[in-house]
């Protein structure tokens, strides 16, 4: 039921319920003027609270004074709530697409978190207010004190931050990145002094890098959630730190339970970057800039386990022992952590606004002011169905997550596969020293530094078609480079094996092989993380965690059978039977490509696509309307930001307590209607295409 402007409506007839919301709607008109009744009422409970703060009839005039004096002020910000439940509707009458595309997002991030599609229930009663005061009145509707961002151009967003704050948070990311991903390959090189020091076999010594990487497999679980609750600030600088500890702690081991038991740990906490930096570069970085901001942190995924043989290799022919490769990793995680607790910034988008509604709360004290996030109530069994385990539910039920990860983990398990490939080549076939023999590593190097360039020109060709489609993003376009570089990369693996077996073909033919091994797997990791990212924006922490527990049981697999492969078949056999899987892999993004944007539009997880009813665990309650029912999560995400130039006010669905109440309200033909620039409009728009 609508407000009707033409003439006055008998609000007698009505019940209870349909009075409100008339009312409601009479209020969020443009030309209206509240009456002089409701600054009577707003007066009157003003008094009543003076008079129950006991202070003296002298000090009434100035309590008074001040009050009307900042009922004055706030509603020059619009943040009380007489003040905001006029002029803020006055001016929020209109907004920017990308504002609500925003918002969108950021509210049906916040739905499918810990506790936010329900209120918590209590069976113990409310203790007393105490001081001898009752209750005091409840708020306006809880929406008017909900912080938003103001416009696309809000400075406070951080894809709004300057070139120079984007570059130093990329540049402290990135740094972190490389440390864990350093660490995990340093102690390779020290892997046979480190068996004839403790008098155990090269194979049980190899368990200091599968441990660490396994320990990758299981931190993601915990630092991808944590992220999307806290933000990515706290769980990088917790991770961080832990990272540092366990380090020096392996460092100092002084029996072999305890070197792998810290190992292990080591990379449970080192893998807090591998889940939660590429969510950040998604957080400051648009669809236009993304691409080539994940390139960055696709290269230090690389790039350490590349640079840290060889310089573990000179480490450890200076004298300096295996312990002062655990030692160096521990000191550059101190470094991290320094600067990750004093000058990286938050990114979260929910988290920032938390802080905005920390500081209005101060400066206006207004204390009902509060952040979409700060509704969160966190939950044990919510905790386990909706957070930990969402990135298990999300690799093994969506098909686009499943599949990609395969192809991601066989690829990532190669790479530290070649940590005992190349020495064998090297050292084994071509003699020679444990430093130098790390140097043919740079052929691979230079294949990364060669497909990060072309995917940052490609980047401009990628923009120009974002910009022709209104913005929004089709993620099979992330793909024709990952065929590209398969097929590449398949090649390299067969170059690798049959010019590495022998010592009358020169070093430098293996080597050159890392070019095309090196462009395969950067093409392959980047454009399917983008993919990823792009199809799962709002979880992409936890779809990062997912595909990182499969990359990383593989990556820890791999190295434990390479020694005994390559012995058992020889370099060139075992080189051509990787070169055949990584061939049968390849048509999986060709598939991906014709087929994937139908595998979207079922998926419970993808917003931008139509979605089936999600059970009750990722959704709380679907609307009537029919746009409802594609997107259960999509009426928890208005607000009056989306309020389009119509004069009748559009119900929100954000509440859990007044969503209850609405649903009991519903009556024929009231229907909501789908925001303007919304992730419904824009998945319309994708699916007309």
């Amino acid at each position: 039921m609508s407000y009707d402007r033409r003439g006055p409506t008998n609000l007698q007839n009505m019940n209870v319920v349909d009075r409100d919301m008339v009312e409601a709607e009479r209020e969020a008109s443009r030309d209206y003027n509240p009456p002089s009744h409701e600054h009577d009422r707003e007066k009157r409970r003003k008094s009543e609270e003076i008079e129950r703060s006991r202070t003296h009839e002298s000090e009434l005039s100035s309590v008074s004074s001040s009050s009307s004096s900042s009922s004055e002020r706030m509603s020059r910000i619009a943040t009380a709530a007489s003040a905001g439940r006029v002029d803020n509707r006055a001016t929020r009458t209109r907004t920017h697409p990308m504002e609500d595309h925003r918002t969108e997002t950021h509210r049906l991030q916040q739905v499918a978190t810990v506790g936010a599609s329900k209120t918590k229930s209590y069976e113990k009663p409310l203790p007393k207010f105490g001081g001898g005061k009752p209750y005091p009145p409840d708020l306006p509707p809880h929406e008017d004190y909900v912080v938003e961002y103001d416009g696309p151009d809000d400075p406070l967003h951080p894809q709004n931050w300057t070139f120079k704050k984007k570059l130093i948070t990329a540049v402290i990311l990135a740094y972190t990145s490389l440390c864990s991903t350093f660490t995990s390959s340093l102690f390779s090189a020290s892997t046979t002094p480190f068996a004839v020091y403790w008098g155990i076999s090269v194979e049980v010594a190899t368990l200091g890098t599968s441990f660490y990487v396994l320990g990758y497999a299981f931190g993601p679980l915990c630092w991808g959630p944590f992220s999307e609750l806290k933000g990515r600030k706290m769980p990088i600088v917790i991770g961080m730190f832990g990272f540092t500890l366990f380090n020096f702690g392996t460092a100092t081991a002084f029996n072999l339970q305890t070197f792998f038991i810290c190992r292990f740990f080591t990379g449970v906490f080192g893998s807090c970057p591998l889940a939660v930096v590429a969510a950040a570069f998604s957080d400051i970085f648009d669809n236009k800039q993304r691409g080539p901001a994940i390139v960055v942190f696709s290269a230090t995924v690389f790039l350490g386990p590349m640079l840290a043989p060889f310089i573990g290799g000179f480490i450890q022919l200076s004298g300096a022992g295996w312990r002062w490769n655990l030692y160096l990793p521990g000191l550059m995680g101190a470094l991290a952590t320094i600067l990750d607790l004093f000058f990286l910034t938050e990114t979260y988008p929910p988290v920032v606004l938390v802080d905005k509604a920390a500081e209005l709360r101060r400066r206006t004290k207004n204390w009902g002011i509060h952040a979409k996030q700060e509704e969160v109530e966190v939950d044990f069994k919510e905790l386990i169905t909706k957070n930990l385990s969402r990135p298990l539910r999300l690799l093994f039920t969506e098909p686009v997550v499943l599949a990609l990860s395969v192809y991601m983990s066989f690829i990532y398990g190669l790479l530290y596969l070649f940590l005992t490939a190349y020495p064998l080549v090297f050292q084994g076939v071509h003699g020679m020293n444990a430093g130098v023999g790390g140097l043919p590593f740079i052929g691979m190097m230079v294949g990364i530094f060669l497909v990060a360039g072309y995917i940052v020109w490609d980047s401009r060709k990628y923009n120009k078609k974002l910009e022709a489609n209104g913005g929004i993003p089709i993620p099979e376009w992330r793909l024709p480079p990952v065929m590209v570089g398969g097929v590449l990369f398949s090649l390299g693996l067969f170059w690798f094996g049959w010019t590495g077996y022998t010592r009358s073909i020169h070093w430098i033919v293996p080597t050159l092989s890392g070019l095309f091994t090196g462009f395969g797997l950067l093409a392959i990791f980047i454009c399917c993380f983008n993919y990823l990212v792009d199809t799962y924006l709002m979880f992409a922490a936890s779809v990062i965690a997912g595909n990182t527990f499969l990359r990383s049981l593989s990556a820890a697999g791999f190295p434990l059978f390479a020694r005994q492969m390559f012995n058992g078949l020889g370099i060139q056999w075992a080189g051509t039977l990787l070169g055949a899987f990584s061939a049968l892999l390849v048509p999986i993004p060709v598939l991906f490509y014709l087929y994937g944007r139908k595998l979207r539009e079922r998926s419970k997880f993808a917003p931008t696509m139509k979605r089936k009813p999600q059970e009750e665990e990722e959704t709380s309650n679907s609307g009537d309307s029919e746009d409802q029912d594609s997107f259960p999560a999509l009426a928890a995400s208005r607000s009056r930001a989306h309020v389009g130039p119509s004069t009748t006010r559009q119900r929100t669905n954000a509440s859990s307590a007044n969503r209850d109440v609405e649903k009991e309200a519903e009556a024929p033909g009231v229907n909501d209607n789908t925001p303007s620039g919304s992730a419904a409009t824009n998945g319309l728009a994708e699916k007309k295409e």
